[in-house]
């Protein structure tokens, strides 16, 4: 997208003799009546199939606002870009701010991205709204004044996923063997599940640090069937989750498996016969609300697939986003962070309303726990599991599965 932009600027740039003889105040003009947004997610490498998602949801949020007479009377033009790697994406993001004037960003995946993102997104005070990285540092020693975060952090993700591992009886006690991704989101969930297990009375006999870019998993797979252990976690991310569970069911291992991180495409990637285990999910396709089946039946008549949990996230980013604009009739980044930290309410699909927590800017928000079916029950390729109840339950705080303010390293400037 980038060749094209740059071409355009240079011949408005060498024409402006001949643009101002056709009206040239007027192009400026309609480039002004429009607010642009900047979207960067992965759409290469091992989450590459979940930035799919991502795109297809942003550009159907955008189209919904534009058919509906856009924000506060301006058209919305969504400028997209593959953030590729943390180094790339800070450059895209800095070049989107700088040269192409963004109002906002919003996307990601990658918690290492989001991280530089936010570096640039502080520096230039501009808002950013990460809609797929997990890591509790982001909204802890890492948090920042201009970043915000619809999806869930790896603490809300582990203390949902173990309130179910603890009813199966499956923590206290138990040895665990983890599988990890070798990376910043990766290591910080295997952080945040060893004080889950540490605090509940379980412990790891062993865990295992995996490249992103693997694709055998038969070694750490005989490791596992040495080890005998009561559970097997995956603490793996993109593509990864997806040959684990292929592998894992290929070599008839019979250990319960379950995961901290989770897409439900890498579930349909692997196919009812492979999917197996107890996963935590911000959202899903399945959730039995009037938004929910809206925006599934919507986006399967665009996509001819249902929406996934990453596809959520960006579709509500950026409709919170336009709720906020609206609201404080501005698009300053300054005036919609005031607006986010004074506790405004979002629908979000669920039971429950949603707010971005001060201290922090997480996101609160009902989380889910999704059991796999057995194949024989599955209706089809896309409706392979079981879901919990809303998790908190609705007569707990939404933030009880958050960090604690002692768990939270967060300092906001």
């Amino acid at each position: 997208m980038s060749q094209p932009i740059n071409t355009r600027r240079r011949v408005i740039v060498g024409g402006t003799a001949a643009l101002a003889a056709v009206g040239f105040p007027a192009l400026i003009r309609a480039q002004a009546d429009v607010i642009r947004i900047g979207h960067l997610t992965p759409r290469t490498g091992f989450l590459g199939p979940l930035g799919e998602f991502a795109v297809q949801a942003a550009d159907m949020a955008v189209g919904e606002l534009n058919a509906a007479g856009g924000v506060n009377g301006r058209k919305i033009e969504l400028l997209k870009e593959d953030s590729v790697n943390p180094q790339t994406a800070s450059t895209k993001a800095e070049r989107m701010i700088e040269r192409d004037k963004v109002a906002c960003i919003i996307g990601e995946i990658s918690s290492a991205s989001c991280l530089t993102i936010s570096q640039v997104a502080e520096r230039t005070r501009t808002l950013f709204i990460n809609t797929g990285g997990n890591s509790d540092e982001l909204r802890g020693k890492s948090c920042k004044k201009f970043m915000f975060h619809i999806e869930s952090q790896n603490s809300m993700y582990v203390k949902t996923c173990g309130r179910s591992l603890m009813a199966q009886g499956l923590v206290k006690g138990k040895k665990w063997f983890s599988l990890t991704a070798d990376y910043a989101f990766g290591h910080d969930l295997l952080r945040v599940s060893k004080r889950f297990m540490s605090a509940n009375g379980g412990d790891f006999s062993a865990d295992k640090l995996v490249p992103t870019d693997a694709t055998d998993f038969s070694p750490l797979l005989l490791e596992i069937r040495n080890a005998k252990p009561d559970l097997v976690i995956s603490n793996l991310a993109g593509n990864q989750i997806t040959s684990f569970l292929k592998q894992y069911s290929e070599f008839g291992l019979s250990f319960p498996v379950a995961g901290f991180g989770f897409d439900t495409a890498l579930a349909w990637a692997a196919g009812p016969t492979n999917f197996l285990g107890t996963w935590p999910v911000v959202w899903h396709h399945m959730i039995d609300t009037p938004a929910t089946k809206k925006f599934v039946a919507d986006f399967t008549k665009l996509y001819g697939r249902p929406p996934e949990n990453q596809a959520w996230g960006d579709y509500n980013a950026i409709k919170l986003t336009a709720q906020a604009m609206i609201e404080t009739k501005s698009t300053d980044s300054v005036k919609l962070v005031e607006h986010f930290e004074k506790g405004a309410k979002f629908g979000l699909m669920k039971t429950r309303e949603g707010y971005f927590r001060k201290a922090d800017h997480q996101m609160m928000h009902e989380m889910y726990t999704v059991q796999a079916l057995p194949a024989a029950e599955a209706k089809n390729k896309y409706d392979i599991f079981r879901s919990s109840a809303p998790v908190p339950a609705a007569n707990e705080s939404l933030e009880v599965i958050a960090t604690t303010a002692e768990e939270n390293e967060c300092k906001m400037a």
